[in-house]
């Protein structure tokens, strides 16, 4: 199975100006654990992540005023949609993150997360369902 099989095709864009709730309200709304922050002066993406958002709460800044660019990683390991669930899988491990941004060319097509690659991987190995008798 391939990440394009993966993927979630909903890719929430914002800004580096975003403050931190900005940003959590928008992956809520969206049900998304992170968010591609592009920044058009740089023209660099980076991501932001659920996780990026709690350490910076737990760390007693204030989500109201705190910029989201201060949390991104911009050392990003993209992925491609042909890359197999296993190689998206051992970047991540190695890289130790939870998503990938995935490009298609230079554009973001996608992100794909570990919930994503094992949803994939539980529904290969599951066995087909049995007919319930009375």
């Amino acid at each position: 199975m391939l990440v394009r099989d993966a993927m979630s095709t909903v890719v929430l864009t914002i800004g580096p100006a975003h403050t931190l709730r900005q940003a959590a309200q928008l992956m809520s709304a969206r049900r998304v654990g992170a968010a591609v922050v592009l920044d058009t002066d740089t023209c660099g993406l980076g991501i932001l992540t659920e996780r990026d958002v709690l350490d910076a709460i737990g760390a007693g800044l204030d989500p109201d005023h705190e910029p989201s660019h201060a949390h991104t990683t911009t050392d990003v390991v993209f992925a491609a949609p042909q890359w197999t669930l296993d190689e998206a899988a051992a970047a991540m491990l190695h890289g130790g993150f939870r998503h990938l941004i995935v490009l298609e060319g230079r554009d973001p097509v996608g992100i794909v997360s570990v919930r994503d690659i094992i949803r994939c991987w539980s529904a290969q190995r599951a066995p087909a369902p049995t007919a319930l008798t009375a």
